[in-house]
């Protein structure tokens, strides 16, 4: 239950919006006036923070606080709702402050247009009662966890997958915290984003809407939180499946020694949804797509090898490829030639950028990886490349 202050009095407006809450034994005039009264941080403007955003302003939460450094693209419309086609180029936190405003005046909507950090985590989650994380990377979600250990804040847990999402609840002094499920990030190309995986639209839907219930329930003081239990959710076959999440004595953040003082942080080995091309990150082994389509215009003996799935060749193909998807590249290696430079592609860069890694392991000294891949090949030297 989140302890607030006096909540102030719900206007004959209000009194008429929340009529259905008002009616309900568990939550009646004195609920609706503690939602009112409550703080909530929405950690990502994006999937799981689109619907969350929005049940939550619906539902009569005071005080929303949104911090995100994105701006509106065209593929966030497939899931992130609380955007419009609109609002294509707009800061993320204006178009969710806009939608909120809309469709609940009472609600005060705080916006941040800045990425959550391991230095600025702590000073943002201190002034909410409750985050909600709709982050979409291992860094953020670990400055976010431990900013919430270190400010004494629960924190709504979502992820989604492709088909499959995740949800819990870590609040550090009652249970456990993030990082006692996921004690470290996974190693650098294991989790790929969902810009290269992909994910069904309605799924951080479905997903969101959970987190922002657990934050209602929390804010009235009704239900059982998900505290110590990681529930799971499959698409394919609308199947619900919860795992025990136990409070580790040794978790760095918040076990019976740490010191914890500042976020720990995480390498940012993971890509973030919609991922812009100028930020993938550079290795020493990248080469700009100007270069590949200087040396295909000169007719140089290379080869240009993609490592998309399939279903993205019918999407989008670069011409003058050779194709091996990046799962299967281990087993096909021998197909590689070894006498010549190979050039590796994906969508974004992050899959090539891995198979780079790993031929260079097994003794390819000339792998190079295309820095921003299919679509940074759209954007800077052939736009009949469709985006996706």
């Amino acid at each position: 239950m989140i302890h607030t202050t006096e909540a102030t009095e719900l206007s004959q407006d209000e009194r008429l919006r929340y009529r259905r809450h008002l009616r309900l034994p568990n939550v009646g005039l004195e609920g609706q006036r503690k939602l009112k009264q409550a703080r909530v941080a929405l950690i990502g403007a994006g999937g799981l923070g689109a619907p969350s955003a929005l049940y939550l302003a619906a539902a009569g939460v005071g005080t929303i606080g949104i911090i995100d450094d994105d701006v509106v693209d065209a593929t966030n419309l497939q899931r992130q709702v609380i955007h419009s086609t609109a609002t294509i180029g707009q800061k993320k936190t204006e178009s969710a402050a806009q939608r909120i405003r809309e469709l609940n005046p009472h609600v005060n909507v705080v916006q941040r247009d800045e990425r959550l950090t391991t230095e600025n985590a702590v000073d943002f989650v201190r002034g909410y009662d409750i985050v909600v994380d709709g982050a979409d990377n291992f860094p953020t979600r670990y400055a976010a966890s431990d900013a919430c250990v270190i400010a004494e804040k629960p924190y709504v847990y979502g992820a989604v997958y492709r088909f499959e999402g995740h949800v819990s609840w870590f609040d550090a002094r009652t249970g456990p915290c993030y990082r006692c499920l996921f004690p470290e990030a996974p190693p650098a190309g294991l989790a790929p984003s969902c810009e290269d995986a992909g994910v069904l639209g309605v799924v951080p839907g479905i997903i969101g809407l959970l987190q922002a219930t657990e934050a209602i329930k929390a804010i009235i003081g009704i239900g059982t939180p998900l505290s110590g239990r990681l529930l799971v959710y499959d698409a394919l076959d609308a199947s619900f499946r919860e795992m025990r999440v136990r409070k580790d004595p040794a978790c760095p953040a918040c076990g019976e020694s740490s010191t914890m003082r500042a976020p720990l942080g995480a390498a940012d080995e993971c890509a973030s949804n919609g991922q812009r091309s100028e930020n993938v990150q550079q290795t020493p082994f990248d080469v700009q797509p100007q270069a590949v389509k200087e040396r295909l215009d000169r007719k140089d003996a290379f080869e240009l090898l993609d490592v998309r799935d399939e279903d993205e060749l019918e999407i989008a193909a670069l011409p003058h490829t050779m194709h091996i998807p990046a799962h299967e590249v281990a087993e096909r290696v021998a197909e590689i030639p070894r006498d010549r430079d190979v050039v590796i592609f994906c969508h974004s860069g992050g899959r090539s950028s891995r198979v780079t890694t790993l031929l260079r392991m097994q003794g390819f000294e000339n792998v190079y990886n295309m820095n921003g891949g299919a679509t940074r090949w759209s954007t800077e030297i052939d736009p009949s490349v469709p985006k996706y």
